[in-house]
């Protein structure tokens, strides 16, 4: 298992110079776009229905998945100016854009890669420790159905963590309990790697020495302060961000959503 080493900073800002072609596989319409930097980007949208929150998990989780060695596309802020909605003619699209001017996220483009094969292999490290990951963070959304894993480069690439961190979509009406999120068990019954996750024991024992309070605090931060919606009990983005970091450190605590290795439960 290669872990990634010290602390990247904040993530880099990037000017969105054209928009390019909406990607509808997606729920909330991402976008494929083009950046000051010349890079291509998957733009997931702060206007989408989803909000903000959404975003957040995606660094949080993208961030951690990195921070315990997975392949994951490098994660950027993408600046949307009100003059690309204006040349926009789908009317969903440009009212999207328009909802969204200002930071939105952006994720580098794997140009030719392409979906998750079953029959092809990955190290049995490699494939536990994504399990471990959505088990911890509680990310519903890699099934059959819908992998979120990409082969890109001769690796097992994930993406879109927006489904995971389910429980901050409770705090409207004010601040949940973490040790209620800590306690709550992780149902495994349809992820896409289960099976196959035969090192989740050892892949524990590894990262429970490698994810820390410190490290779930450094990667909580580089969610941008638009993004951290005040709710009843934590009205400011430093309130917010000490929530995030109190429930994943009491989660971090105990261990029964942790499934057992290559079984179904």
């Amino acid at each position: 298992m290669l872990l990634a080493d010290g602390d990247p900073g904040p993530l880099p800002g990037v000017t969105v110079t054209r928009y390019l072609t909406p990607l509808r596989e997606g729920g909330s319409l991402p976008g494929l776009v083009e950046g000051d930097d010349l890079g291509t980007y998957v733009c997931k949208f702060r206007g989408a229905g989803q909000g903000p929150r959404v975003l957040a998990a995606e660094i949080i989780v993208g961030e951690l998945a990195r921070r315990i060695g997975l392949d994951t596309p490098r994660q950027v802020v993408l600046d949307l100016s009100p003059e690309i909605a204006r040349y926009e003619a789908d009317e969903e699209v440009q009212d999207l854009l328009t909802a969204s001017v200002g930071a939105n996220l952006g994720s580098d483009f794997l140009p030719g890669s392409f979906g998750f094969d079953a029959h092809q292999g990955s190290p049995p490290e490699v494939v536990s420790t994504i399990v471990w990951l959505d088990a911890f963070c509680a990310n519903v959304d890699r099934s059959w159905r819908n992998p979120n894993l990409l082969w890109w480069g001769d690796a097992l690439w994930v993406i879109d963590h927006g489904a995971s961190l389910y429980f901050h979509h409770a705090w409207s009406g004010g601040l949940t309990d973490p040790e209620r999120f800590a306690a709550q068990p992780w149902d495994s019954s349809d992820h896409v790697l289960l099976d196959r996750a035969d090192s989740l024991e050892e892949v524990d024992e590894v990262l429970t020495r490698v994810v820390t309070p410190d490290l779930l605090a450094s990667v909580v931060g580089l969610v941008p302060d638009v993004w951290l919606e005040p709710v009843p009990g934590a009205e400011t983005p430093g309130a917010v961000r000490e929530a995030y970091v109190a429930f994943l450190t009491a989660r971090l605590q105990t261990r029964q959503w942790l499934p057992e290795a290559g079984g179904r439960g």
